[in-house]
């Protein structure tokens, strides 16, 4: 494998952070070398430095696509973390349909927003939307929309395909839900058709300013502010904040925390589960 050097690393270290807010310090050298070297490869590229001029003068920006499809490839698996799948099945699903219903009366469905920000592959999304299933039972009656985002273009690519392996699947996924939710196709595993139309995905970057047709009642936001620095974390959680509903529910990673970063949420605890929401009056 091909080593950076530390010079090289700083001008990644920028260029990472240019294009998609990931936050590379001088500790990321391994990151580089290891997520980049099959790029490096494929472009006949001796250097990081020829890689990173080659990348840089790419006007067709494919490259750049490449960088960010490799840089933020990040560790995901269906219902990865059974805690936040628990708190959207027992409290917050159930508690947001109450309170839709006060307001909408019984003749007119209740519509639920609900958002995997940074989704990956989509394994995030397609858990969210089998937890509605099981719970709900029949949609009748209910209007649900699962958005699922990446900056990758690939993994958004990936998401929308809906097709996963075995090893894939088997990272979290209990065999039963498996028979149930999944179709074997060419020896890989369609999400079933009911599934996957709950589930619409998008390439987004996070850090820039968000607009939605409609504001989102739940946020899935994990393991993903951990890569920004500080400041972008706050901006990550601000934009987020905007486009949520006033008293919509914000879930981040069970190590992640957003007291004295972002005053405008408030934690609230279910069980052993921490959510954050928006703050009356702020």
């Amino acid at each position: 494998m091909t080593p950076v050097s530390q010079d090289e690393l700083r001008a990644w270290s920028r260029y990472v952070y240019a294009v998609c807010g990931v936050h590379l310090d001088d500790s990321k050298g391994y990151l580089i070398e290891t997520r980049l070297d099959p790029l490096l490869r494929e472009t006949g590229s001796a250097t990081f430095s020829e890689l990173h001029y080659k990348v840089k003068a790419d006007t067709s920006l494919v490259l750049r696509r490449k960088v960010v499809d490799a840089i933020t490839t990040g560790e995901t698996s269906f219902f990865r973390d059974a805690s936040p799948f628990e708190l959207l099945k027992h409290k917050i699903i159930p508690d947001l349909i109450d309170r839709r219903r006060k307001v909408l009366g019984s003749g007119r469905p209740v519509p639920i927003r609900i958002w995997s920000a940074a989704c990956s592959s989509g394994q995030e999304a397609y858990s969210i939307a089998i937890v509605l299933k099981e719970l709900l039972g029949s949609f009748h009656g209910y209007d649900i929309r699962v958005l699922g985002t990446d900056i990758s273009d690939k993994a958004v690519a990936s998401a929308s395909y809906g097709h996963y392996n075995k090893l894939e699947l088997e990272r979290g996924m209990p065999s039963d839900k498996m028979q149930a939710y999944f179709s074997a196709v060419n020896g890989a595993w369609k999400v079933r058709d009911d599934i996957r139309a709950l589930v619409s995905f998008r390439t987004l970057n996070l850090l820039e300013p968000l607009a939605f047709p409609v504001r989102h009642d739940i946020v899935f936001c994990r393991n993903v502010a951990i890569y920004f620095t500080e400041p972008d974390r706050a901006r990550l959680f601000e934009n987020l904040g905007r486009v949520m509903a006033p008293d919509g529910y914000l879930i981040i990673g069970a190590t992640e925390s957003l007291t004295g970063l972002c005053p405008q949420f408030e934690a609230r605890r279910y069980l052993r589960s921490v959510f954050y929401q928006l703050r009356v009056g702020l």
